[in-house]
């Protein structure tokens, strides 16, 4: 059949309708016609004004089989493979009428409607209007780009942006055939989509889990899976906890406008009071803001919920900001406040030892800091103000030092060959109520160059200085003044080696360190603040000073020897390791054997690195004992994917011989899932501290698993289910060990509901 094209051409006023159909449009093409001038019209003023433009027409454009015209109903038909385009909207039919006294379209037969953001609808009959926006249908189902399917009864849409559908079933599921159930679906009795608000509402809801009714709600509403965000009530967090008992936390997201946000998460706990936890979040022109905070009123408990002591407010406030002053410069700070030391634990409060600001904290430590901050291409500055609190047992935030201020700047200077200079200036104001004061300045300068000379050996000359001084008050000494000098020259020498292959290439790179520094640079009263757990490995091997911070440096003559191994295969694996040892002409005892500085020669340290594709990645590094070579520690991380199993495990074991504390430190950390199914999973994780720790007295505890986690989890396309048992073996002060179980479940579009804080 020939096949026609009709445009509906849609005039200002919606009841006037214009009709033309183009036919055989590539064979009667319109031929140019040329007005011949009139002597009226030669002799008229020329108006050289621009014509007005006539605003733009929607169009309606549709394609058929077969269109025809009836007169005497006034409509047009459009009878096979309909297709009627209109403003980037698309619907396809069977059969279609149009009415054009009352601008009505009907659609009937494997009705398509495909919106310009990619949404599908179908049904068995629509009456629209001309925009193909508005109307009713029957038998109607969707598909939005997300995923999600709707299938309704009849389904109405308006003008005013309200999508109305009666005996609605949502899900998120893929179904292939009609005979398919959903892992979940949504039923109502009618649900209405507001468009202008983006809101999807629905009333007497039911929530079906493989067709088994689990919840009933009178009312229900989300948002359009589409749409921005918007106020509502989140993902729920339930569970039981032989500290708590059973728990419910339901938190409501407040979208207070495009740039703020509140979200307040009351939690009912059967063995204690009532809770509410709240964060806000802003972003301003120049930087944003953040705070978690918590509040109650309560007494403490332990582990089994028995309280004591008075009862009175509780709570934690975990706050950050960061502002652009101007570009390349910025100032900043961070709150970390909690009522007690064992509050975040005894609620399970999460972010404690998360880093905010420009410096990092320690576990079990609050730190509170003001900072600025500003950087160029060859240039740095930062300052802050900081303050410690401690939540460790027999600990006292008096005996913590104040930084008022810490100040480093840098200054770099490119000489092309002639190397790079880089100035420095650093400054410690640290205060006590107990303890040491120590006001500290200092001023640094490093040079270095890098030459290729013979065969490809790879020579860098460096010199560096600084120089440091010291005002302290109550030192045991009785020092009130310090100063130092220390400078180190030298060079660093390495001959890379590189050999291509058909299926590996391999680099073996030997480097050597020399240097000669000032000896004796380090005064027993210069209180060491900021290099208490340093220690020398892979990575500051080949430095002329490899003590870090401030408070030590490292002179004297010195050298390191060690290489470099790498090899990359073409499927993309690759190896590679690093690894020496390092000499010095004399030992300083400031330096601690946990520092592996101490002495002459220090132990063997080596980085080892394997990515062996999807199925198996290893980071190691080791350090072995300088005479026996055993082994003094370890920290090794495997990720595996191998057929149905993924883990991520670390072992890490420290001999009691390089720790200060004279005992040794051992433990695994494993997170597994096993795919059992193409849908369920076996889930286990497992923090163990193998070893026992040191406690407040000296003693040392027994091993204990510090968290075991043990649950099964079903996952498809549209859904996940979790539930884990927990035990945790941990103790601290009247926190001991603690059973709880936490249930979590996915469903796609809809959100998360569950526990928060499981795997």
């Amino acid at each position: 059949m020939r096949k026609w094209t009709c445009f509906l051409l849609l005039a200002a006023s919606a009841a006037h309708m214009e009709l033309a159909i183009a036919q055989d449009v590539t064979e009667d093409a319109p031929q140019e016609v040329v007005a011949e001038p009139t002597e009226d019209a030669a002799a008229a003023p020329i108006d050289a004004s621009p014509a007005p433009v006539a605003p733009r027409v929607p169009t309606v454009v549709l394609d058929a089989d077969n269109i025809f015209v009836n007169e005497a109903e006034n409509t047009v038909i459009a009878e096979g493979s309909v297709e009627a385009k209109y403003e980037g909207r698309i619907l396809l039919a069977d059969r279609l009428v149009y009415n054009r006294e009352t601008n009505k379209v009907r659609a009937t037969g494997n009705i398509v409607i495909i919106d310009a953001d990619g949404t599908e609808s179908f049904a068995d009959e629509i009456e629209t209007d001309s925009n193909l926006a508005d109307g009713y249908a029957i038998g109607y189902s969707t598909r939005i780009p997300n995923g999600g399917l709707a299938v309704a009864e009849s389904a109405v849409r308006t003008q005013e942006g309200y999508n109305a559908l009666d005996k609605i079933v949502y899900t998120s599921c893929e179904l292939c055939d009609d005979d398919d159930r959903p892992t979940w679906a949504l039923r109502a009795r009618r649900a209405v989509l507001d468009q202008e608000a983006q809101m999807m509402s629905y009333r007497d809801a039911v929530l079906e889990v493989a067709g088994v009714p689990v919840f009933y709600l009178p009312f229900f509403a989300h948002p359009d899976p589409n749409s921005e965000r918007r106020s509502g009530l989140l993902q729920p967090d339930f569970g039981t906890s032989s500290k708590l008992g059973v728990f419910y936390e339901q938190p409501y997201y407040w979208a207070i406008s495009r740039y703020q946000d509140l979200t307040i998460a009351p939690k009912v706990m059967a063995n204690v009071n009532p809770l509410v936890e709240m964060q806000y979040r802003k972003r301003f022109w120049s930087g944003s803001l953040s705070a978690n905070f918590s509040v109650t009123q309560e007494q403490e408990f332990d582990s089994d919920g028995e309280k004591f002591g008075d009862n009175e407010f509780r709570g934690h406030l975990f706050a950050e900001g960061g502002f652009a002053i101007r570009p390349g410069w910025l100032w900043g700070f961070a709150v970390e406040q909690v009522s007690d030391d064992l509050y975040t634990r005894r609620y399970d409060i999460e972010g404690e030892n998360d880093k905010r600001g420009l410096y990092a904290g320690q576990p079990r430590y609050l730190l509170n800091q003001l900072y600025t901050q500003a950087q160029s291409t060859d240039w740095y500055v930062e300052s802050a103000l900081l303050t410690f609190e401690t939540n460790r047992e027999g600990d006292s935030d008096a005996r913590l030092p104040r930084a008022l201020p810490l100040m480093f700047g840098e200054k770099l200077y490119d000489f092309g060959d002639f190397g790079t200079l880089a100035l420095s200036g650093s400054t410690a104001i640290l205060e006590r109520e107990i303890g040491v004061d120590s006001y500290r300045a200092s001023t640094g300068v490093d040079w270095s160059t890098s030459r290729v000379v013979g065969n490809g050996l790879l020579v860098t000359p460096f010199a560096e200085g600084r120089y440091d001084y010291y005002q302290l008050d109550n030192i045991p000494s009785g020092e009130t003044q310090i100063s130092r000098g220390a400078a180190n020259v030298g060079t660093r020498l390495s001959y890379p080696l590189y050999r291509p292959g058909k299926t590996v290439d391999i680099l073996i790179e030997p480097e050597a360190m020399v240097a000669y520094g000032t000896a004796g640079a380090n005064d027993p009263d210069i209180p060491v603040e900021d290099s208490l757990f340093y220690e020398l490995d892979e990575t500051s091997l080949f430095e002329a000073n490899a003590a870090s911070g401030f408070d030590t440096y490292e002179g004297g003559s010195k050298a390191s020897l060690g290489a470099s191994i790498s090899a990359r295969w073409k499927n993309g694996m690759s190896i590679s390791a690093l690894g020496g040892r390092r000499w010095r002409d004399t030992s300083d005892p400031v330096f601690d054997v946990g520092s592996n500085l101490d002495g002459t020669v220090s132990d063997w340290v080596a980085g080892i690195s394997a990515d062996l594709g999807k199925s198996l990645k290893i980071e190691t590094r080791v350090r072995l004992d300088d005479e026996s070579l055993a082994l003094n520690r370890i920290d090794a991380r495997i990720r595996t994917n191998l057929w149905r199993f993924r883990s991520n495990a670390r072992y890490y074991s420290i001999n009691g011989n390089v720790t200060n504390s004279g005992f040794s430190d051992e433990g695994i950390e494993v997170s597994a899932d096993f795919k059992v199914t193409d849908n369920y999973y076996l889930l286990y994780s497992l923090n163990r501290d193998i070893s026992g720790r040191a406690n407040i007295n000296g003693r040392l505890t027994d091993p204990a698993d510090i968290r075991q986690t043990v649950g099964v989890a079903y996952e498809d396309d549209c859904s996940r289910f979790e539930i884990f048992f927990e035990r945790s073996e941990a103790r601290d002060r009247d926190l001991g060990p603690e059973d709880s179980i936490k249930f979590r479940f996915a469903l796609k579009t809809l959100g998360d509901f569950g526990s928060s804080d499981v795997d």
